[in-house]
């Protein structure tokens, strides 16, 4: 129920605000997709979707990270989230958004992420690929 209400929220504020669409693919231990809306210069909520796995172990995660530092090619960005269903508790993730081409649709992107569950505590580093629907 709570996941649902998340959702619901995320949703809700991507409907009323200006923003900008993008997906991404992180591949890691524990690999997932991302759908992220950038909320004016410095937000980036995304959920997230675990894959590689069965359907009745699927995890997902609500992450809004802060963009720190942005230029023209680069955004470092951390955040504070939740998971649910596999290891579920806090995600705290730390990552880089790397844009090299002319047009910054397409880019990669780096991260390292904390994952504090109830009673453990593990770090997932991903890598993967970034693309933004730009206007």
């Amino acid at each position: 129920m709570k996941t649902i209400l998340s959702l619901a929220l995320f949703l809700a504020i991507s409907h009323y605000s200006s923003a900008q669409f993008g997906v991404s693919f992180h591949q890691s231990n524990l690999p997932f997709v991302g759908f992220n809306y950038q909320l004016g210069e410095k937000w980036l909520p995304e959920l997230r979707v675990g894959v590689d796995n069965f359907l009745s172990e699927t995890s997902l995660e609500l992450a809004v990270n802060y963009i720190v530092k942005e230029t023209d090619d680069v955004q470092v960005y951390t955040g504070l989230g939740g998971r649910v269903q596999s290891f579920d508790g806090l995600v705290i993730p730390v990552g880089l958004n790397i844009y090299p081409f002319e047009q910054k649709k397409l880019g990669c992107h780096i991260e390292m992420a904390g994952l504090v569950a109830y009673d453990d505590v593990a770090i997932r580093g991903s890598w993967g690929i970034r693309y933004r629907f730009l206007e």
